[in-house]
């Protein structure tokens, strides 16, 4: 298990969270807040900001009349997106899978026949076989037609141990937003009368069969200001929802509230939580005993990662110094003995990453804890065992300089999935046996392009501060130091999430083959080591998350791998905003920015979509000294006449409920307004992904591709 981005862990008592309890957690304001409603407000685009109206819309679809045709009327680019299509669509793909209850090996598949896709199993002794003999469960395509939908997969939850009673998660057209429905797997058909939540920004889980904890806008408004859930309650099988009974509440203005349940391997609930996100990477867990919730003595930054052998794993993401542990640490309580006497227990250390290291994955088996780690943004696993003296650890052999990726496990016994990928080495997967540490290779990803022309290294580049900065750059072996390689730089910066070492089929085909020089640079604000690194660029240090990045690009110049000329840069969602930034700090750097549905209107962003959850990454426009921060590098209004800005290409999607499409609209027109020359694309269906089905997918990349290689290659 890993922390999710929005408040991952919680809920569930029969119990309600008592208005004392939520009285108490409140923080009042440091200083008097701006109106929401003065902020922009005289912003000539704000009607942008109205998802689906009609002016918005109108102007949308002229943007694509105007911008397709550029980048779709390329000679190449036919070429390119048949390529692109060919490799998403390949029969050969290595299908990923999960193990299931029931015995079975699920996974869900997209090709050219499946274009929305289907659910479906196998046996794992089918699955070692080059043609594995697969059974669909679920055949989205045939739902979508047979309703008459727009139907997105977004998911599978089903209840342990057997895992044939499942919520099917379905959204329309890519949206965060779902439609829940309950499926039997056995029948392989929707449950007459079963549980059913109509489409909603929730969170559920299962308690039991006949009992769903969820967390959704039970009555017209009742959401955080993030737009999330903070009311949760019990469902009963064949109870209206007008009769769920409330088992935990939160606050307006927590990010989310959701349910959390921790089971043994044999699938039992041995303890039910709430959580609240009080900020997006702050939250109070409750644990659900007796007559009332009882908080848990942790860090609001920290996270639930498993439960074996009776001790519940939590990663801290900050210094505990009254416990004395240290921000990245993984750490383990008794839980008996914690649910016994929640204010007496004692934590274990389970591991004490060094400071180029960090915890990036944690799993469990039924005795073991497996843990996957990052050493200097290389891929490692760990297995941990507890006994009474504490856990004592062994390591799992495999290919070293790689990302390492931990797959399901099974809990009947010590198995679990693991992959092992690179930027030049296709994805292989691994069966390991954790008890015994018997590793078997079961399957291998076909090579997309030819990768014997390129080799990887990894630098570091000096930040403004005098931090090392590392970043991999894949080149032609043949790579001539004069500054003419053309140069892709990709960079995320935010959210602690790391950019490891991946195979891309697409870019490696598009790009790399094509002579091409792709980057990763791995700047602060990310996790590459661990919650030390992405708080280093928290807030009022989000400049540092910047210069890194210019730092990286800057060093790129020096060396000669590449130049200004040749240096392209693309980035998506927060690595959006770091492209808007990027453009308006830096444009002298670079020749190509393409900006995938990005934030970009800094200033209005907490008012927008999902934007109030990320006030604990940028900070809150309301609050005038945080405005004043955030106001310094808010491309939006940083955009000025008469600058080098390259032209740009800004992509995003109609139907991204998480990221507002208008952050890209009202950059694109701002853009335009002040004379300079844009390239705009909005997908109509698609959500955060930017592609509900792979067709969509291997057009937005062909459009991107053909932009990079008229202003990088010609």
């Amino acid at each position: 298990m890993r922390k999710s981005l929005l408040a991952l862990l919680a809920t569930t008592s029969l119990m309600t969270l008592t208005p004392a309890i939520a009285a108490d957690t409140a923080k009042p304001a440091a200083e008097a807040r701006t109106p929401l409603s003065e902020l922009g407000k005289d912003d000539p685009y704000l009607w942008m900001e109205e998802i689906e109206g009609t002016r918005a819309m109108d102007w949308a679809k002229a943007q694509n009349a105007r911008s397709l045709p550029v980048l779709q009327g390329d000679a190449r680019y036919a070429d390119l997106e048949a390529k692109a299509l060919a490799i998403l669509n390949a029969k050969d793909r290595v299908p990923g899978v999960s193990f299931a209850g029931d015995g079975s090996l699920r996974n869900f598949w997209q090709d050219k026949d499946h274009v929305r896709g289907i659910w479906r199993r196998t046996t794992l002794d089918s699955y070692r076989t080059a043609e594995p003999a697969w059974e669909t469960i679920l055949d989205i395509d045939a739902l979508t037609k047979a309703e008459n939908a727009n139907w997105v997969f977004k998911g599978a939850s089903c209840l342990p141990p057997d895992d044939t009673r499942c919520l099917i998660t379905l959204s329309n057209g890519g949206k965060d937003a779902v439609t829940v429905r309950e499926f039997d797997t056995t029948t392989k058909s929707f449950v007459p009368g079963g549980f059913e939540l109509p489409e909603g920004k929730q969170n559920y889980t299962w308690l039991d069969k006949d009992t769903l904890l969820v967390g959704r806008e039970w009555t017209p408004g009742e959401l955080t200001k993030s737009g999330y859930a903070y009311v949760l309650k019990a469902l009963k099988r064949g109870q209206p929802l007008d009769q769920a009974k409330e088992v935990f509440r939160g606050v307006e203005t927590d990010v989310s509230v959701s349910p959390f349940v921790l089971r043994d391997a044999d699938g039992k609930a041995v303890a039910v939580m709430a959580t609240r996100g009080v900020t997006f990477f702050e939250s109070e867990t409750y644990l659900i005993e007796g007559d009332k919730p009882v908080k848990l003595d942790l860090p609001l930054k920290s996270s639930i990662q498993g439960y074996v052998d009776g001790q519940m794993v939590v990663l801290m993401e900050q210094d505990w110094p009254a416990k004395g542990f240290k921000v990245g640490d993984l750490i383990s309580f008794d839980l008996a003995k914690l649910k016994a006497a929640p204010d007496k227990a004692v934590a274990t250390l389970v591991l004490r990453p060094t400071a180029r290291q960090s915890v990036e994955q944690v799993q469990t088996t039924r005795t073991k804890l497996v843990v996957g780690m990052l050493d200097n943004v290389k891929g490692a696993a760990k297995v941990f065992t507890h006994g009474p003296k504490g856990w004592t650890a062994t390591s799992l052999d495999l290919p070293a300089n790689s990302a390492i990726g931990l797959g399901s496990s099974d809990d009947k016994g010590e198995r679990l999935f693991v992959t092992v990928t690179g930027y030049l080495t296709p994805t292989t997967f691994w069966l390991a046996d954790a008890g015994s540490l018997k590793l078997e290779q079961i399957k291998a990803s076909p090579a997309r392009f030819d990768a014997s022309t390129h080799v990887v290294e990894q630098f570091e580049a000096t930040s403004t501060d005098g931090t090392k900065v590392p970043y991999f750059v894949v080149r032609p072996k043949d790579v001539k130091y004069d500054g003419s390689a053309p140069t892709l730089l990709y960079a995320y910066g935010g959210f602690q999430v790391p950019l490891t070492p991946g195979y891309s089929g697409v870019m490696g085909k598009l790009w790399l083959e094509r002579g091409g020089v792709y980057v990763v640079a791995n700047i602060r604000g990310g996790g590459e080591f661990g919650p030390a690194w992405h708080a280093a660029g928290l807030k009022e240090n989000r400049q540092k998350v910047y210069d890194d990045f210019f730092a990286v690009s800057q060093d790129l110049i020096t060396r000669k791998i590449t130049s200004p000329r040749r240096l392209g840069i693309m980035g998506g969602s927060n690595g959006g905003l770091l492209m808007g930034v990027a453009l308006t700090q830096r444009p002298e750097l670079y020749n190509a920015v393409v900006v995938q549905v990005p934030l970009f209107d800094m200033i209005r962003y907490s008012q927008l979509s999902a934007g109030a959850s990320w006030v604990g990454e940028y900070g809150d426009p309301a609050i005038p000294s945080e405005r004043a921060v955030i106001a310094k590098y808010d491309p939006y209004s940083n955009l000025k006449a008469g600058q080098k800005y390259p032209e740009v290409f800004i992509e995003t999607s109609t139907k991204d409920d998480r990221v507002h499409p208008a952050h890209a609209r009202k950059a694109a027109a701002r853009l335009m307004e002040l004379g300079y020359p844009v390239l705009y694309y909005e997908n109509i269906d698609g959500g955060h992904a930017g592609a509900a089905n792979l067709a969509e997918t291997a057009r937005r990349q062909a459009l991107e591709y053909v932009y990079l290689t008229r202003r990088l290659m010609d």
